[in-house]
């Protein structure tokens, strides 16, 4: 993801998540983070003719990573598009040396928990009333060693193309 993104991110989260959709100025925080040597984020984009129908982001701190966003137009869902956005923050996470991956979904998001759950996240806790307004709860989920969870990006192998 790059700047010239946040618009089009903006209005696919302000669809898909209204009533708390993160704002143009925590995009431009999250991307002020992901270059350059010290970069502790990882935010990609997911593209069909031109148009962003997807987008997820990473954060990072020592060995343990922080699934921050994953999402997927609509007219995408069912696709597997989600599935390649984890893919590819399993992959920085990864490249990050992370050992442990978490992320917190909503309990009746049981779409997104089956896709963890495909990847070997497991649930390890709950979060009560994270998601506002509404009082929703989190399922909090951990990854053990996610370069095992995405083919080529084993510990030990040369990834390099």
């Amino acid at each position: 993801m790059r700047w010239w993104d946040i618009d089009p991110v903006l209005r696919m989260e302000r669809e898909l998540f209204p009533e708390d959709a993160w704002s143009r100025g925590m995009f431009w925080s999250e991307l002020a983070h992901a270059r350059g040597p010290g970069a502790t984020r990882r935010y990609v984009v997911a593209e069909t003719d031109g148009q962003v129908v997807g987008y997820a982001g990473l954060v990072t701190s020592g060995e343990q990573a922080d699934v921050q966003t994953i999402a997927v137009a609509r007219d995408h869902w069912g696709t597997g598009l989600g599935a390649r956005l984890l893919t590819e923050l399993l992959r920085a996470a990864t490249a990050f040396e992370c050992t442990e991956v978490l992320l917190e979904c909503r309990v009746d998001n049981t779409r997104a928990q089956r896709l963890y759950e495909r990847f070997g996240f497991e649930p390890i806790g709950f979060r009560r009333g994270y998601y506002q307004p509404g009082n929703v709860d989190a399922l909090v989920m951990r990854l053990t060693d996610p370069s095992a969870s995405v083919p080529g990006t084993e510990r030990g192998t040369d990834n390099h193309a």
